[in-house]
């Protein structure tokens, strides 16, 4: 079982930067491949970006490329969002989600996630 916890949402201007955390309980962190997701009231989830268990894959999709960073520090079981040039559409509760340990399957495929944060919300101002 592993517990994910999010914070680092708020309210931002646009052009501003936050950087989300996600913390993770439980021993298999290192092994787990982790994804962020976002969500806008009457829209389907999507995938933000993702980070292998190994660290050396990671995905942004086109609409956060060269804005949204993700990194992870398994010695802290974190795996962080930085968010920069925020624009008012980033506007979404933002989640954490891990797949199984050494899964090697798509990072496109939700139903992969067996574990999800509750979110944190993020709000970019115009």
């Amino acid at each position: 079982q592993v517990q994910l916890v999010e914070s680092g949402g708020g309210l931002v201007q646009a052009g501003g930067s936050l950087r989300l955390s996600c913390a993770a309980s439980g021993r298999t962190f290192s092994s787990v491949s982790m994804g962020w997701f976002r969500r806008v009231p009457g829209k389907e989830r999507e995938l933000v970006s993702y980070i292998r268990w190994s660290g050396e894959t990671t995905y942004y999709a086109a609409l956060v490329k060269g804005r949204f960073t993700t990194s992870r520090d398994n010695a802290k079981n974190t795996v962080y969002l930085q968010m920069n040039s925020l624009k008012p559409d980033d506007t979404a509760v933002y989640f954490c989600a891990a797949q199984k340990p050494f899964y090697s399957g798509s990072y496109y495929d939700i139903q992969s996630y067996d574990y999800w944060g509750q979110g944190t919300q993020v709000t970019v101002s115009s």
